[in-house]
């Protein structure tokens, strides 16, 4: 307890003063840390995922890891911050690449772009609210930083495509989109028992994939 305060207590740079190692180095073994994660959430649950297992992936120490990290949610949110930045990229590649596109092919392009980002949708839906509150608020406002770019990238793709909306709907189609991205990933990647439970129960059901359960919401939000 008394070592994750001192580094909670620390900035960034003077970890790296202390630890003799340059930003470049602090970067790479970050990233390190994050690919990690990222190869364990392939197929284990967050429940599952620990320091030590984040560790045994690494080329260095289980406890250098709090060198750059003070707990596994800071990992994660820091994995989440790297989707959000690939599909940041994705969706500027989008604006770019095309002039003028209608309704429906842009509906059809942002979908495949959430089918591509499987792992950002499983991270908004099962373990947002530990991730946020089990974080140092250096790395929370880092990840915000990259919420934030992509609401405004998703915002200037649609005042480039979708003419004929005004700022309202612009805004209502924001903050309907978002938060419906929450509910993609556990309505599509149903667990066995669940498929059993909902079976029992007598729950309706349609299997969707994502890129289909995105685009019918997309079409929705954008009429």
């Amino acid at each position: 307890m008394i070592y994750n305060n001192w580094v909670d207590t620390m900035s960034k740079n003077k970890i790296e003063r202390n630890l003799g190692m340059t930003k470049e180095t602090t970067d790479v073994r970050r990233e390190e840390i994050i690919n990690a994660c990222e190869k364990l959430y392939k197929n284990n649950s967050f429940k599952d995922i620990t320091i030590k297992s984040i560790g045994e992936e690494t080329t260095f120490s289980r406890t250098s890891i709090y060198n750059y990290f003070q707990t596994k949610e800071e990992i994660f949110l820091a994995l989440l911050t790297k989707e959000y930045e690939r599909w940041v990229d994705e969706l500027e590649e989008i604006y770019r690449n095309n002039s003028e596109i209608s309704r429906d092919i842009f509906a059809d392009k942002l979908a495949h772009s959430l089918e591509k980002r499987k792992n950002l949708l499983k991270l908004l839906s099962m373990n947002m609210y530990d991730m946020e509150e089990n974080s140092r608020m250096e790395e929370l406002i880092e990840f915000k930083k990259y919420y934030a770019l992509a609401i405004k990238t998703v915002r200037k793709c649609i005042d480039k495509f979708i003419k004929n909306m005004n700022d309202e709907e612009k805004d209502h189609f924001i903050f309907s989109f978002f938060p419906f991205m929450y509910g993609i990933y556990p309505y599509v990647e149903l667990t066995d028992k669940q498929k059993e439970a909902m079976k029992e129960a007598d729950v309706p059901h349609k299997n969707y994939t994502i890129y289909e359960l995105a685009l019918i919401g997309i079409k929705k939000l954008l009429k």
